[in-house]
């Protein structure tokens, strides 16, 4: 005796109407994410109150903290553009990464503990803007557009 076991084979149709939401909500946090990550990478030049809340900036080409600063901007601009967004995104969430383990990770276990939850989730939002894409509203979109 033989059994016949039959599958339903379950298809899920992605909409244009879906599509589209999902580009505009991934573009549109895109542009807000990149553009509060902005700010932060200003401080390590004295903007808004600074590392030290005094207005201080990091010495002129230290590293890390200058050139992290300036990775932190430039990267934020280019993602914010959505130019070059997808190595932009693998740069700041390398830079987050080292941020969190060179000088959060020492102080304690766990984000909530070395005031490193901003550097961790910044690190994960990044990496996720590479794998997924810019969305909608980016340079690399209209350029793609005008290559075709």
């Amino acid at each position: 005796m033989t059994a016949t076991i039959a599958r339903e084979t379950q298809t899920t149709a992605t909409t244009p109407a879906k599509t589209q939401v999902t580009g505009i909500v991934v573009g549109a946090s895109r542009i807000v994410i990149s553009f509060l990550f902005g700010f932060h990478g200003l401080q390590g030049f004295g903007f808004f109150g600074g590392i030290d809340g005094q207005g201080g900036g990091v010495p002129f080409g230290s590293f890390p903290g200058w050139w992290g600063s300036v990775f932190e901007l430039g990267g934020a601009l280019l993602l914010l553009a959505g130019l070059a967004a997808r190595p932009a995104a693998i740069l700041l969430s390398g830079v987050m990464a080292y941020a969190y383990f060179t000088v959060h990770a020492p102080m304690g276990l766990l984000p909530l503990q070395n005031m490193g939850e901003p550097a961790a989730v910044y690190a994960w939002v990044f990496l996720l803007f590479a794998a997924i894409g810019p969305g909608r509203f980016a340079l690399d979109n209209l350029l793609k557009r005008r290559r075709r």
